[in-house]
């Protein structure tokens, strides 16, 4: 492909819009009550927040990452597709009136409006609504590097680079891509369990108001594994699968399984193992053993908040690190890494190491944001950034339900805003109406138009 060198470009056509997949995104955004929801729940003192605050998910969805991105909107017709869309000052403005009030009006305006998604695009959450399915609650956390002495609420975290934190809990299932249920900004330094009782309970009653039915097992990493999270868990009665640390206790009951406990599983890929101890950090292994055995976890709580569960361990033949010439060391007694969770459900020990090892769908969902709206946290204000968070889990879970009402039920949110929302047009008027030119042969036009139709189509 070469470039012709008769172009000359200029500027000056008031008609063409590069975003004009925003306009079904929209109206779904519309039909699924978020409009209303704004209404309702939001009582920021600013003029027109509802439309303020649409603005700024909608462009956050056609690719904005900080305040000065939002100008992406005002070009062209774009003023004549969309009512409200405002410059990125005014909306800078409105972000750093939010106060911690306001932000969580938002959470509670995102968890009504997956309840709506999930009612217009039904595939949203497949597979979940059925009593006799899965459901997967995933939580972790993640640093967002800033920059700058005015970020409030930034610090060294575990991580040791300076930021500011953000728990994140998403809802998927065996069918379903995961849409994400709650997302929280902290200060840096916080701990990864701090408050994970609480976003756990918020995120099974948004799951539950979502249509969710089946069986909910909640996942996290050893970092949460503690008796918040999992009594959070038995109260709601759900499963809970959690990656023990291995303290002396853990490590003593791993040491007294029986060697004929132990079963062998093969992974249909290859998985990867840190081991600092081996030349690149670790290895590739497609085979593992696992076993199980009965466990009180959290017996230096009074006796009442015990937890009679499951320890299932998972163990890889550690790979022997190289001699001084170069070749394999020869080992008298094989050694095991070992990687244990505690877990209340009744899944085989092989079928609960599976579903436990799918928890880093959760990584996926947080990587989709630091590659979209949370590149950056871009106000120094705290609040403002808890409430760019707050949009930005809006603005996933809309390009999530445009996936899915597209036929793109995998789409990430860079393919849906490559292929769906970032489409070129042109405005046109004739009589009292506008119609909007797309470009012919747009390989995605089939997908384009089946998320029309679902975003117009009369609420069934």
């Amino acid at each position: 492909m070469k470039a012709s060198h008769s172009i000359r470009p200029v500027f000056d056509d008031p008609n063409l819009v590069s975003a004009a997949g925003l306009v079904p995104v929209m109206r779904l955004a519309e039909s699924a009550g978020l409009h209303d929801l704004l209404e309702d729940r939001l009582s920021i003192d600013s003029a027109n927040a509802t439309a303020k605050t649409t603005a700024v998910i909608g462009g956050m969805l056609a690719g904005a990452d900080s305040i000065d991105g939002l100008d992406v909107l005002r070009h062209g017709a774009m003023g004549r597709l969309f009512g409200g869309v405002r410059a990125p000052s005014t909306l800078g403005t409105f972000l750093r009136s939010f106060t911690h009030g306001h932000v969580q009006q938002l959470d509670a305006v995102g968890s009504g409006l997956l309840a709506g998604l999930a009612t217009r695009a039904p595939g949203l959450l497949a597979g979940a609504q059925d009593p006799e399915g899965m459901a997967f609650i995933d939580i972790d956390d993640t640093v967002r590097q800033v920059h700058g002495y005015a970020k409030q609420g930034a610090a060294y975290g575990y991580t040791r680079v300076r930021g500011l934190n953000i728990q994140v809990a998403s809802i998927s299932s065996p069918l379903a891509a995961p849409v994400i249920a709650r997302a929280r900004l902290r200060r840096g330094n916080v701990a990864s369990a701090a408050g994970a009782g609480r976003m756990l309970a918020q995120s099974i009653t948004t799951a539950r108001a979502a249509g969710v039915a089946a069986q909910i097992l909640a996942r996290a990493d050893s970092a949460f594994y503690g008796h918040a999270f999992v009594g959070t868990a038995i109260r709601h009665r759900i499963w809970f699968s959690v990656t023990a640390r291995m303290n002396p206790k853990v490590k003593a009951t791993i040491t007294g399984i029986n060697e004929d406990s132990w079963r062998s599983i093969k992974y249909p890929k290859a998985v990867w193992e840190d081991d600092d101890t081996v030349p690149g950090g670790g290895y590739w292994v497609s085979d593992a053993e696992v076993a199980e055995v009965d466990f009180v976890a959290f017996t230096g709580r009074r006796k009442a908040e015990h937890v009679v569960c499951r320890l299932v361990v998972r163990r890889v033949k550690r790979i022997q690190p190289a001699a001084s010439d170069g070749t394999a060391q020869g080992a008298l007694f094989a050694t095991y890494r070992h990687h244990a969770f505690i877990t209340n459900s009744t899944l085989r020990a092989i079928e609960a190491d599976e579903r436990h090892r799918d928890h880093a769908i959760v990584e996926q969902v947080i990587a989709e944001l630091k590659d979209n709206a949370l590149a950056h946290l871009p106000s120094g204000s705290y609040a403002a950034n808890a409430a760019w968070v707050a949009m930005a889990v809006i603005a996933f879970n809309l390009a999530r339900a445009a996936a899915v009402a597209a036929g793109m039920t995998r789409a990430r949110w860079a393919t849906v805003a490559r292929k769906l929302i970032n489409t070129p047009g042109r405005l046109a008027s004739t009589g009292r109406r506008l119609v909007l030119h797309l470009p012919t042969h747009w390989p995605w036009a089939e997908h384009w138009q089946h998320l029309h139709a679902t975003a117009i189509a009369a609420p069934g």
